[in-house]
């Protein structure tokens, strides 16, 4: 029975380039880092000009030399005080190899430019209504930044599945993170009450929390009947039955209708924050609220994250925070 030869695997080693060696001894495979030092030390014409290139000892590089001689069982470079010579084995191999040594490390600084440099199609899942709080004009400053990347927007109210559709980062409300996908928290967020300064002057402002029953409200809801508001206060938690003349089942609609003076609207914080920084919304009884979702970008493994998604996440990050914190 002949014996059979397993497959000689393919190992990482430190150096310039991952190697393989042959597990078979009487002819082990050169060693590619000895490969690339021998391209280096021929084109400097020099042991030292190329170990002061490369940042190593001389004597080292000398020895690698003779270890890739004894590897491929042949001197390459007859050796002298003054100068150094190719014999006929060595420029056969140096032509051979000098060609895909530089090829490589093209191919390895090229990569290590994609990583640095943001670049590549960049695919984001978020809400219906995601460019009423991130301005689109945030997204040319984006863009500008960085000229190699693409956007694509999956805009629904439903939760994407990142997988199946080939999301990059989905920005969402949640209270939690699926088990399976990868959170970076934005911010938490609350629903306060607001409402526009015409509305006030014309009805007056509450003052407690059972005064909110005297007064227009501004349900989100897409049902019909009473709607019942829970919010947090100085008391603990309390809740009260609202009447309401207008409702509607998005932010986007009961903030408008907040804005044009029809009532009270319970809304997130980061619907509602450029309008009451900009004076159009105020504050109604600031001492209550509701607690919301927290507002995550989330990715479905925090390894190996494109740069230009990364890049988008610490922009989107950056924006979020500082339009929610108004």
């Amino acid at each position: 029975m002949k014996r059979q030869h397993r497959p000689v695997p393919i190992t990482r080693e430190h150096g310039i380039i991952g190697i393989m060696k042959s597990k078979n001894r009487g002819n082990p495979t050169p060693d590619l880092n000895h490969v690339f030092l021998f391209v280096e030390v021929v084109r400097a014409n020099s042991f030292a000009a190329a170990a002061r290139r490369l940042g190593m000892p001389a004597n080292s590089v000398s020895r690698k030399i003779q270890e890739l001689e004894a590897q491929v069982g042949s001197r390459l470079i007859h050796r002298s005080t003054r100068k150094l010579t190719l014999t006929a084995a060595g420029r056969t191999f140096f032509d051979r190899c000098a060609g895909p040594v530089s090829e490589l490390a093209q191919a390895g600084q090229a990569s290590v430019d994609e990583t640095q440099l943001a670049s590549g199609v960049v695919r984001v899942a978020a809400p219906a209504d995601f460019f009423d709080l991130f301005p689109i004009e945030w997204i040319v400053q984006f863009l500008e930044a960085h000229p190699r990347v693409r956007m694509e927007f999956v805009l629904d109210d439903a939760k994407a599945d990142l997988i199946g559709e080939g999301i990059d980062v989905a920005l969402r409300a949640a209270h939690n993170v699926d088990d399976n996908l990868i959170g970076h928290k934005i911010v938490a967020t609350q629903f306060d009450l607001v409402a526009s300064p015409a509305y006030l002057a014309a009805r007056g402002t509450p003052e407690t929390f059972a005064s909110l029953a005297d007064h227009d409200c501004l349900p989100q809801s897409n049902r019909t009947g009473p709607v019942t508001w829970r919010l947090i206060g100085p008391a603990g938690e309390g809740e009260i039955e609202v009447s309401s003349r207008f409702r509607a089942n998005t932010a986007r609609a009961v903030l408008r209708a907040a804005l044009a003076g029809l009532g009270i609207a319970l809304l997130p914080h980061p619907v509602i924050a450029s309008e009451m920084a900009a004076g159009r919304l105020v504050r109604v009884l600031p001492e209550y609220r509701r607690d919301g979702a927290d507002f995550y970008a989330v990715c479905v493994s925090r390894r190996h994250i494109p740069r230009a998604v990364s890049a988008f996440i610490e922009f989107a990050v950056e924006k979020l925070r500082g339009a929610m914190s108004l």
